[in-house]
């Protein structure tokens, strides 16, 4: 399967776009934008760091005492327990500010729970997310008043859909656990418990629930065994078997399948229904379908693509899912084409739709946090269809727009990666790295920084020791740097060197920076599961 450049509006991002090239989290598909109040240059810095400019009481914890208080809260309260984890620059956290936590029917529906912000860059935030089992930005778990974990919400769905699927969570919606197992078994399953299943957030449920490779196979079961009352959870359900599903394998529903996605596709009220996962998951829901090109891959393409055509033009959707339904339509013209190219052979039309509504939304969006989201992914779409010089501009040009504009950096220093220019793309990745704030953030753009100058100036021995010692000297002064996201920002940095290595080359620089961190990893307590990942950071 191929990978594709991560569209950072994405909020699962489809296998034939999962890519480390993150700075970023799994983009976000995010609807329901309401025009925002504050202009991108009025965001302080200090707003620009809360979950959104609403009144929404959020509880900002940064250690294991402040969940505890809130969860005490819960229970003395009667009151659900909601947590969002997320951070700062990311594309997704940054459209749910603006499109979910802004929502006057969410801000009110907050009084009935205790709203947990995590910002990953608070001291405490990276073990916080191993005890949450949590990774991607952004995440939303919502608990019972007992502290039982009822359901993790998708952030890619409509918010509409998201306050229905809390407002079931609120009404005493039993443990996503129980569902399952009920389900499974073949037990009496309410039409609000099949809705649950289907709208769970199976990418961001880090195989709590199932095995990431039995996810596909346990969703097409679920889809067969819902009841035909239900349609659309069933629909919902097969559609993400679907797209779960390796080409090769078996399809989920068999040969009735396909005749079943076509019959949706054509109909725009329930396609605009399942749009969140058409748009997220385009080209792999094709894939499991027709795997290989011919004219049977061909008629389900254009299919598709009306759908995500007329997903496109719906102005009731927001920016970031419009945006986004053109940017799975770019992906559906690359199916087959390869990897590498730079300039992908598409449909002119459909370049100029790409160029035309990044120009748009470029000059109308004013509110920063739907800014932040929607740029990133318009850039990420240009430089799918060959415009690599718009794609440079347009993240050039919102620089000075941006609240942290080195994830915008780190995009251009992707562009300059994959057009050849090594100097241009490490003059960016340093730069985003020396522009990035948090600790966690640093940790993981100063990795980025690491690879690329592993990959592309492996001689620069000097360059390549001083910026390694520079991010472990950083991890060093950092609470709880060896879990979670931070932990596999080093975990990147350890490998990148020990391949640069392994041929017994720059075995002194290795041996310097053990040294450095031998002491840090001595102190940890052995029965801290950070003291494994620094004992084992340079083994590769």
């Amino acid at each position: 399967m191929p990978n594709r450049l991560l569209n950072p509006l994405r909020a699962t991002a489809p296998r034939s776009s999962r890519l480390s090239l993150r700075p970023g989290a799994r983009g976000l598909v995010a609807a329901g934008l309401l025009t925002a109040t504050l202009g991108l240059s009025a965001v302080p810095a200090q707003a620009a760091n809360l979950p959104a400019p609403s009144s929404v009481a959020w509880l900002d914890a940064s250690a294991q005492a402040d969940i505890d208080r809130a969860f005490a809260q819960g229970k003395g309260e009667n009151k659900p327990v909601l947590v969002y984890w997320g951070a700062k620059w990311c594309p997704p956290c940054n459209q749910l500010k603006a499109t979910l936590f802004n929502r006057q029917d969410f801000i009110e529906r907050s009084r009935s729970f205790v709203a947990v912000h995590i910002d990953g860059d608070a001291p405490g935030a990276q073990k916080l997310g191993a005890h949450f089992k949590v990774r991607g930005y952004p995440t939303l778990i919502l608990f019972s008043p007992q502290g039982q974990e009822i359901t993790r919400l998708p952030g890619e769905a409509e918010p509409t859909q998201v306050m229905n699927l809390l407002q079931q969570g609120l009404a005493g919606g039993r443990p996503i656990k129980a569902v399952l197992a009920d389900a499974r078994g073949g037990k009496a399953v309410s039409a609000n418990e099949w809705r649950t299943l289907a709208f769970y957030s199976w990418d961001t449920d880090e195989a709590q629930l199932v095995p990431a490779a039995e996810r596909a196979a346990l969703l097409g079961r679920l889809a067969a065994a819902c009841p035909a009352a239900d349609a659309d959870s069933a629909t919902r359900l097969l559609l993400k078997a679907l797209a779960a599903t390796e080409p090769g394998q078996p399809v989920p529903g068999g040969a009735a399948t396909e005749p079943r996605v076509r019959q949706l596709l054509a109909d725009a009220a329930a396609s605009r229904r399942q749009m969140d996962v058409l748009v997220n998951y385009a080209p792999d829901i094709v894939r499991a379908l027709a795997p290989k090109a011919g004219p049977a891959q061909t008629a389900l393409v254009q299919a598709t693509d009306a759908a995500l055509a007329r997903l496109q033009g719906d102005t009731t959707l927001s920016r970031g899912d419009q945006f986004s339904a053109l940017a799975a339509r770019v992906d559906l013209a690359r199916l087959d084409q390869p990897e590498d190219s730079l300039h992908p052979k598409l449909p002119k039309p459909l370049v100029q739709e790409v160029k035309t509504l990044a120009g748009r939304m470029d000059r109308e969006i004013t509110d920063g946090f739907e800014r932040q989201a929607v740029i990133t992914g318009a850039a990420h779409t240009l430089a799918s269809a060959g415009l690599w010089q718009d794609s440079n501009a347009l993240l050039e040009s919102n620089l000075p727009k941006s609240h942290s504009p080195y994830y915008l950096m780190s995009q251009l220093g992707g562009n300059a990666r994959r057009l050849g220019d090594k100097a241009g793309a490490l003059r960016w990745y340093g730069q985003a790295w020396d522009k990035s704030v948090g600790p966690a953030t640093r940790l993981q753009w100063g990795a980025n920084y690491v690879s690329a100058l592993v990959e592309l100036a492996p001689q620069d021995e000097g360059s390549i020791e001083k910026t390694a010692g520079k991010v472990l000297s950083e991890a060093t002064a950092q609470e709880g740097a060896f879990y979670e996201r931070s932990a596999r920002s080093l975990q990147k940095v350890g490998s990148q060197l020990a391949k640069w290595s392994q041929q017994g080359h720059h075995q002194a620089v290795i041996g310097r920076l053990q040294a450095q961190l031998a002491p840090v990893c001595a102190k940890l307590p052995a029965a801290d599961g950070q003291k494994a990942t620094c004992d084992g950071l340079f083994k590769g």
